[in-house]
């Protein structure tokens, strides 16, 4: 299973999701959450509203993470950056 990221399409925290997504190459299914089905998905998934939120195995959820959270969790768990870009924004 690749990840899926529960995101909004204007918004901070999503934006640095994407850009550490995209700064560790991990590939990803974007599920925007104004759209009733997948909003619905992430709370069933999570028990919770807040977003972003980033599953990447089916039993691993970062609920709620910024793009800093989740690069720490990357790093944390032997993810190395594709894209040597010191200036990502998170």
């Amino acid at each position: 299973m690749g990840a899926i990221a529960y995101l909004k399409e204007q918004c901070g925290w999503s934006r640095g999701v994407r850009e550490v997504l995209g700064k560790y190459g991990v590939e990803y299914e974007e599920r925007q959450i104004h759209i009733a089905e997948n909003f619905q998905e992430m709370v069933d998934k999570t028990g919770q509203a807040q977003q972003p939120c980033v599953q990447l195995s089916d039993n691993l959820m970062l609920a709620d993470v910024s793009g800093e959270e989740l690069e720490a969790y990357l790093n944390e768990n032997g993810h190395d950056y594709v894209v040597d870009d010191s200036v990502v924004p998170l």
